[in-house]
């Protein structure tokens, strides 16, 4: 890191437990930052004092008590009353997700749920404090910008294709092998997206492989993305298993890579980058 960032970790409340945040408090250190704790069962009022008096970049807020839903925003309250608006303050802990939606309304910029690798703890807080400074040391990570396609396994075309036309009606655009996946597929256009009916085109094909363990049905979600290669690497830093280390060549022009289903709760993503004008078509 080209700044070194200073980070409190604080427990409000009445909670007495603090293994979680001494864990998170030392991966941090590890990552190259300064950490402050100021131990169990701290105010919002000393917390905010802390965080001015210690001039930190970023506030780790944990609470397994409960009572987040009233710590938190106060912390954020005496922060705007103090004019340390610029804090990032991200939280952690025992927090329903129903509650984050609120909590984000209220200005935590990120709240951690129990299982969450601390590396990704210490990579959000080094990139919030970085484009909140201006540093472009590195670049956010960019979310998915759309489903591209749902890809479904099947048998035939010939004996598939008829429901999805005549049934339900929908358009199919066209019809194509693509040898690096060993697949014909048939593109049906639905709305602003994609079906793509995946036949395969040998026993030793994926789409054979999975039709044999699992049957028809949807064998894939597919991502679109731009600048693959960095979403690829992106992703391998974030820990995820690569199918494909490099984009190969998919359907209809696109370049694709899978994702490993055992990093991502066993649904097979795909990464999809097509050129604007097979978007647009």
């Amino acid at each position: 890191m080209t700044k070194t960032i200073r980070v409190l970790i604080a427990k409000p409340g009445l909670d007495g437990h603090d293994r979680g945040a001494l864990v998170v408090s030392q991966a941090l250190r590890d990552y190259g930052m300064e950490v402050i704790y100021t131990g169990l069962r701290q105010t919002p009022e000393q917390i905010a004092a802390a965080a001015v008096q210690e001039d930190v970049d970023a506030i780790g807020l944990s609470c397994l008590s409960g009572a987040h839903n009233e710590l938190f925003p106060e912390v954020m309250r005496l922060l705007h009353e103090k004019g340390a608006d610029d804090i990032i303050v991200v939280g952690g802990g025992v927090i329903p997700w129903e509650d984050i939606p609120f909590l984000e309304s209220k200005g935590i910029q990120k709240v951690f749920t129990p299982g969450t690798p601390t590396i990704e703890t210490a990579k959000f807080i080094e990139q919030a404090v970085f484009e909140r400074d201006g540093i472009t040391e590195k670049a956010a990570a960019v979310a998915p910008e759309r489903i591209d396609h749902l890809g479904i396994a099947v048998q035939s075309l010939d004996e598939t294709l008829p429901f999805y036309v005549n049934v339900l009606g929908l358009t199919l655009e066209a019809v194509e092998e693509v040898p690096s996946q060993k697949v014909k597929v048939a593109f049906i256009k639905i709305g602003e997206t994609r079906l793509e009916l995946l036949e395969a085109m040998s026993p030793d094909s994926p789409v054979a492989q999975f039709i044999e363990k699992r049957g028809q049905g949807v064998h894939h979600v597919a991502l679109g993305v731009t600048n693959i290669q960095e979403r690829i690497n992106e992703m391998k830093a974030n820990g995820l298993k690569m199918i494909h280390d490099a984009a190969v060549p998919g359907a209809g022009g696109a370049s694709v890579a899978f994702i490993h289903p055992s990093s991502t709760h066993k649904v097979l993503f795909e990464l999809c980058e097509k050129t604007k004008n097979k978007e647009e078509a």
